[in-house]
C-alpha cells in the first residue's frame, strides 16, 4: 500500500497520518515508531521509520462507523521479516494506538479487540452469553471498560472498611497517567513503593538502595501492590475518558497490549 492509499484509509475513519522515512534513528532508537502527535489542526497519527526498514504496510480492516482500523506492518529486522498489528482508533475523547498480541485470527477490527481482552473478561462474556455485536461496546452485562482497564462485576463480594483504600490509582507504569478509583481492595502481589520519581515502583530493598543513592531528594512514596488482584467500586476517573460509576464490587483487569512484541514500537501513552 502506498502512502496516498494509507492516508486515505485514515481519512475514512476521520483521522490523519504523517509518514516520515529518514536515515536517522527514531527517538526510541527502534526500527520504527507509531505515535499519536499534535499539530495546528489537532491530533494525528505519526509513523516514523528508517529508510528501507518497513517492507510493507496495509490496512487489514477498517470500521469507519467505529472510527477504528487495523494496521499491519512488516519490517526488516536483523535479516528477518517481523509482522506487527496495531489497532488505531478513537476512544471517547482522543485517538489511540494499541499493539495487538500475536494471534493468527486477528484480521479484523473486531478480532483485534477480542485479542486484547484478558482471560477473565473472555470468561465473563462467555458466561453472560454476550452476542458478537455487544462485545464491541464499552459496557455490557459482562464488563465495563475505560481505556485499557476492564471491570468485571463481582456482586457477592463484601469487605470491611479497614480493607478499603480511597482514591486508589490504577497504573500500567511507563509514566502513563493513572486511572483513579473511588474505593479499592487489593489482595496478594508484591508490596512496592511508588512515587512520581519512580512510577513503576520499588520493593523495600530497592527503596533502601534508592534512598542511599539519593540521600537529599524529598520524595513522597505511596505503598501499593504489584501483580495484586484488585476489586473496585464507585467512580473511576481519568482526564482522557468519561468518568464511570461502578455499582458494587468489580474485578480489575488490564488489556493484553503489554504482551504484544509490537508494543515496543508504540510511543503513545495513555
Amino acid at each position: 500500500m502506498d502512502k496516498g492509499l494509507l492516508k486515505s484509509e485514515f481519512e475514512r475513519i476521520g483521522s490523519r497520518i504523517e509518514i516520515n522515512n529518514s536515515r536517522r534513528r527514531t527517538r526510541r532508537r527502534d526500527l520504527f515508531s507509531l505515535d499519536v502527535v499534535h499539530d495546528k489542526d489537532g491530533e494525528l497519527f505519526s509513523l516514523r521509520s528508517r529508510v528501507t526498514t518497513i517492507q510493507h504496510w496495509r490496512v487489514l480492516d477498517s470500521r469507519p462507523d467505529m472510527k477504528h482500523l487495523l494496521l499491519g506492518i512488516q519490517v526488516h529486522s536483523f535479516g528477518f521479516i517481523d509482522s506487527y498489528k496495531y489497532l488505531c482508533g478513537r476512544d471517547e475523547r482522543h485517538w489511540f494506538v494499541a499493539a495487538i498480541p500475536p494471534h493468527p485470527s486477528s484480521q479484523t477490527v473486531a478480532e483485534a479487540m477480542e485479542a486484547l481482552k484478558p482471560p477473565v473478561v473472555l470468561d465473563a462474556q462467555f458466561a453472560a452469553g454476550i452476542r458478537p455485536f455487544e462485545r464491541l461496546r464499552r459496557r455490557n452485562a459482562a464488563y465495563i471498560r475505560q481505556g485499557e482497564w476492564f471491570f468485571v462485576p463481582r456482586p457477592d463480594d463484601h469487605y470491611s472498611q479497614r480493607q478499603v483504600r480511597k482514591d486508589e490509582p490504577l497504573s500500567r507504569g511507563n509514566g502513563s497517567k493513572p486511572h483513579v478509583v473511588e474505593e479499592a481492595v487489593r489482595f496478594g502481589g508484591e508490596v512496592v513503593f511508588v512515587s512520581d520519581a519512580v512510577p513503576t515502583g520499588l520493593t523495600g530493598r530497592e527503596l533502601a538502595d534508592w534512598c542511599r543513592v539519593h540521600p537529599h531528594r524529598r520524595v513522597e512514596w505511596r505503598e501499593m501492590r504489584r501483580g495484586a488482584k484488585v476489586l473496585v467500586r464507585g467512580r473511576v476517573w481519568h482526564p482522557d475518558h468519561e468518568t464511570i460509576t461502578l455499582n458494587g464490587w468489580h474485578e480489575v483487569a488490564m488489556n493484553r497490549e503489554s504482551e504484544a512484541p509490537a508494543m515496543r514500537h508504540v510511543v503513545f501513552l495513555d
